[in-house]
């Protein structure tokens, strides 16, 4: 597993970190889950002038990642230490997995678990 560095200069420095906090394959399914979870909910709360429960989002997308970590990865989530990069990686890890290639991007990086 990558050692956590002190920075990073660009999103592109970081995305190798952020993929291998994410190194098994149920931990990056959960995060897709999450973040489409967390989309839902804010296309329901739009679509029905609930806008109070936008307050669930955060909670619903973070809360299933952080399950993964805690349990399925056994690490501390890089969104405490990098919470927009984080969220950057979150919607890139969805990108990818809707265009089939989450799995190739990860072994790509030699993560193949």
């Amino acid at each position: 597993m990558t050692s956590e560095p002190e920075s990073f200069s660009d999103y592109a420095a970081f995305w190798p970190f952020y993929l291998s906090q994410h190194s098994r394959r149920t931990t990056r399914l959960m995060h897709v889950a999450g973040t489409c979870l967390a989309l839902l909910a804010v296309i329901l709360s739009i679509a029905s002038f609930s806008f109070g429960s936008l307050l669930a989002v955060p909670v619903i997308g973070y809360g299933i990642a952080w399950i993964a970590h805690a349990f399925v990865e056994k690490n501390k989530p890089a969104t405490f230490t990098y919470p927009l990069w984080s969220l950057r990686g979150d919607f890139h890890m969805l990108w990818l997995w809707f265009a089939g290639r989450l799995e190739s991007e990860a072994a790509r990086y030699g993560i193949t678990t």
